[in-house]
């Protein structure tokens, strides 16, 4: 009954909110009971079977990474961790060890942790046996990604980019480090057994060819997997830069008024020639350029003298019933609310508006495209610049409504083997100043002035 009713509860708001992740059952529910791990041999080879504890809707999901060095294992688990911390889905990398086992039912168990992804090689069958008797002893899901890659180039893009960026090979000499990674793919690959797709065919499980010419999917179990194996189809290692800029100073920025619909004001003019200029320098292949659908990014777009795609999903956060206001008015007529939002900016909702979470889930099928796309110019808002930047930067919610996008400045995000390279220019236009600190006095009875500490000057 416990089961049928869990399911039901995940299928319904699933069906409401696509892009939520939320706990419904009771998670002692899915640790109470353990069963016996149970590894079958056919042959001299172990077959793994399902799991043996019932797997309810909320149980946490260990993902194993699965291949031999070089293959962009690392690459991958840092973007996916990235992206389902940025979704909201309580996320941590892991090296795999039996010491980061128990790691995980601590962060599982005290964090609420939902998801750890195990980088490592694991490319013997019976190290991914371990793994899997232990999840089944605890009742944890389990999804392996393998990355397999036979492309030579590929690989040897791979060790240039990663391995002499990584923490291993810092001040060691480039053919020495080159020499000793190559005997350690060596190593791994005498003992390396790959997920089979027969023995295997329980296992729930994606592979990856040649870092995503092909992909092999199997047996996916839930709402978190499918969303895990559609974000992996979705990256691409091609060299490329995405360029985030807000629109030009517009009228009711000059007026210190948060929302509307207004148009640049002669600052941000100057800014959109200024922006096309900045462009046009870059000498930028191919560059693909989206807006919002509101008139300060549309004009900005126009200077460029190139053809722009809007995207609605790119609009500014909706202030609800503060559309238009100036924070000295919200204060004045929503004190309550005002401080509300200083007290968790990230998850509060504007009445009859959105919050920065909802900017989150709005904003996924942004990022998707982002991921497929190569150079992007991405002309937006302050808010929707902050949930793009901290998706890229890795930055944790609490951060993200405090991330700094002055106006008439662009950055240029460069991915890397090991996060993001960010390059900011300041196109030398004046504009004022939209960001507002968190102040020191969040509570509901403070002072007008207490409340108003943080407000940037304007007409």
């Amino acid at each position: 009954m416990c089961l049928t009713i869990c399911k039901l509860l995940c299928v319904s708001v699933y069906l409401i909110l696509f892009v939520s992740w939320t706990v419904f059952c009771v998670r002692t529910c899915c640790q109470t009971q353990t069963g016996i791990s149970q590894v079958t041999h056919y042959a001299g080879v172990q077959t793994f079977e399902l799991p043996s504890v019932p797997q309810f809707c909320n149980s946490p999901t260990m993902i194993v990474m699965v291949g031999l060095p070089a293959r962009g294992k690392t690459y991958i688990s840092k973007k996916l961790t990235r992206y389902l911390n940025w979704i909201g889905v309580p996320t941590k990398s892991e090296a795999c060890a039996a010491a980061a086992l128990k790691d995980v039912t601590a962060y599982f168990t005290k964090e609420q942790g939902q998801v750890a992804v195990f980088d490592a090689t694991n490319t013997t069958r019976e190290r991914r046996a371990i793994i899997i008797s232990f999840a089944k002893e605890k009742g944890y899901k389990v999804f392996f990604v393998e990355s397999i890659c036979d492309d030579p180039e590929i690989i040897a893009e791979n060790i240039r980019q990663v391995k002499f960026g990584s923490p291993d090979y810092v001040d060691r000499d480039i053919d020495e480090a080159m020499e000793d990674f190559i005997q350690r793919i060596d190593c791994y690959r005498a003992s390396y057994m790959p997920i089979d797709d027969e023995r295997d065919r329980k296992l729930s499980y994606i592979k990856i060819f040649d870092v995503g010419n092909r992909y092999l999917v199997n047996q996916v179990q839930d709402h978190i997997q499918s969303r895990i194996v559609y974000y992996l189809m979705n990256i691409h290692v091609t060299p490329r830069s995405i360029y985030l800029s807000r629109h030009g100073e517009s009228e009711l920025n000059l007026l210190g008024r948060i929302g509307g619909d207004s148009g640049l004001s002669p600052r941000g003019q100057k800014y959109a020639n200024a922006l096309a200029t900045f462009i046009k320098g870059q000498n930028i292949r191919d560059l693909k350029v989206w807006t919002s659908h509101m008139k300060r990014t549309i004009q900005t777009a126009e200077a460029l003298g190139v053809q722009y795609e809007q995207w609605k999903a790119l609009n500014e956060i909706d202030a609800g019933v503060c559309e238009e206001m100036t924070y000295e008015e919200i204060q004045e007529n929503y004190p309550e609310e005002f401080a509300l939002r200083d007290q968790d900016k990230y998850r509060y909702r504007y009445p009859k508006g959105e919050s920065y979470e909802d900017l989150v889930h709005r904003l996924e099928p942004v990022i998707m495209e982002l991921e497929r796309q190569e150079n992007v110019l991405v002309i937006c808002h302050q808010a929707i610049m902050r949930c793009l930047l901290a998706y890229f930067l890795d930055k944790p919610a609490d951060e993200l409504p405090y991330l700094r996008c002055p106006l008439h400045t662009v950055l240029k995000l460069t991915p890397i083997a090991y996060g993001c390279k960010v390059e900011s220019f300041f196109l030398n236009i004046e504009a004022v100043n939209t960001h507002r600190e968190r102040p020191v006095n969040v509570d509901i009875n403070r002072n007008p002035e207490e409340a108003l500490q943080t407000v940037p000057d304007h007409i």
